[in-house]
């Protein structure tokens, strides 16, 4: 790729602290070197990028956000979402799933660590996070977090489907996810579920968080994935049929997920980084086809047409504020944001979402017919960005309608029925 074309991800590495520079420049080599060239096997044969997560864990990334004291980097959200995005820059499929495995260690991280507990839940959460974090750092264990049930549940509109029974010692959990990435190839599902009370029932503030390992006894995969993007993230169907596990299990203590999905919402904006990362790569590629410096292609030059340089300025233009409201938005990520913060978060998710599959159709419309060639990264980026505005728990829909809500109505408003 042209040296012109390369911005880097962040806009301003002037603006970061030496260990996001640190981090950025380890995610680009790694993302430039090795993933890059891979990324149209995965997609191909919609299988999972085991090499890509070898490097990680070789690079120490797979403990990204896994605090210090535990041997990890102890990156912040704001480190964690740029590192995000420079991997979705050359495959995305490796960067989605990424997010599922680091998003267990942020979510029982430094997440956590803001959210209310008495003396001994915190004690008894800092030790069983110590066994999770050293699975992660001294053995290379991946995990992920299985979300959408095919319900409302996912959308945070009612208790999960999938449920865990207390029994001494542990839980049994039973239920279902669908669209579960890394199916295969995690070693643990971070599994979301309902909590029974002792007549069966649950509601949202009975949500519980369990690692269940992927060999337990009890846990299936069924179906098939073949579908139209990000086909290396393996999402199938997990099923968990009374699958016992310990109290070690807990990824976070029992009742604290709904405290953290009430006052931390930047923990459900983790999937747009891949998406920001899909732009600029969508960007830089249609720099490079129109420079001609595309590899392994005739150095036949495009850019002086206006109609071409018309379209990549709009291009240029989507870029800048697709970053410019992730940045933004990355940097305010804190326990209890204000109104105005979580509308700029619902507006910043929808925006990236929405702008990297419009630039991709527009790099697609500028650099014509041999763009689409499956020997060329376009037409997977074109489809891959189909697949944001989709994806749970904030879709391109969920966004604008909690966006306008949040316009409109101050906190506990509500208004009277209208007669019919």
């Amino acid at each position: 790729m042209a040296t012109s074309a390369m911005a880097h991800i962040a806009g301003d590495p002037g603006a970061l602290s030496p260990q996001q520079r640190e981090l950025i420049a380890l995610a680009s080599q790694l993302g430039r070197e090795r993933f890059a060239p891979r990324a149209a096997r995965w997609d191909r044969d919609a299988s999972f990028p085991v090499e890509n997560f070898a490097d990680l864990r070789d690079a120490g990334l797979l403990g990204i956000c896994v605090p210090r004291e535990h041997g990890g980097l102890g990156a912040d959200f704001p480190t964690y979402v740029m590192v995000a995005a420079e991997l979705g820059r050359h495959c995305g499929s490796t960067a989605l799933s990424y997010n599922m495995h680091v998003c267990s260690t942020m979510w029982s991280g430094f997440i956590a660590d803001a959210l209310d507990m008495n003396a001994a839940q915190r004690a008894d959460h800092e030790r069983i996070r110590a066994i999770h974090y050293a699975r992660v750092i001294r053995e290379g264990r991946i995990y992920s977090q299985p979300f959408s049930e095919g319900g409302a549940a996912a959308a945070g509109k009612a208790p999960w489907g999938t449920r865990a029974r207390r029994v001494d010692g542990g839980y049994h959990v039973s239920g279902r996810k669908i669209f579960a990435s890394l199916s295969g190839a995690a070693h643990y599902y971070g599994v979301l579920c309902t909590l029974e009370g002792p007549d069966g029932g649950g509601t949202l503030r009975d949500s519980m968080y369990l690692a269940v390992p992927a060999n337990a006894a009890g846990v299936t995969i069924t179906g098939e994935w073949d579908p139209l993007g990000m086909r290396g993230t393996v999402s199938r169907t997990l099923v968990f049929d009374d699958v016992a596990v310990p109290d070690e299990a807990r990824l976070m203590p029992e009742g604290l997920y709904s405290q953290a999905a009430a006052r931390y919402p930047h923990m459900f904006a983790t999937l747009s980084p891949t998406y920001m990362g899909i732009a600029q790569a969508a960007y830089d590629f249609t720099v490079s086809y129109l420079r001609g410096e595309v590899p392994d292609m005739p150095p036949v030059k495009r850019r002086m047409y206006p109609t071409k340089q018309i379209a990549v300025a709009q291009m240029r233009v989507m870029l800048e504020q697709t970053r410019a409201l992730f940045l933004a938005t990355a940097r305010e990520a804190r326990i209890g944001p204000d109104r105005d913060a979580r509308m700029r978060l619902y507006a910043s998710h929808y925006t990236i979402m929405e702008n990297a599959n419009a630039m991709c159709a527009l790099a697609v419309r500028t650099c014509g017919g041999q763009s689409m060639l499956k020997s060329l990264p376009l037409e997977r980026l074109y489809r891959d960005s189909r697949c944001g505005s989709l994806m749970l728990p904030w879709t391109a829909e969920l966004c604008i309608d909690r966006l306008g809500r949040e316009c409109l109505y101050e906190s506990g408003e509500r208004d009277e029925a209208i007669e019919t």
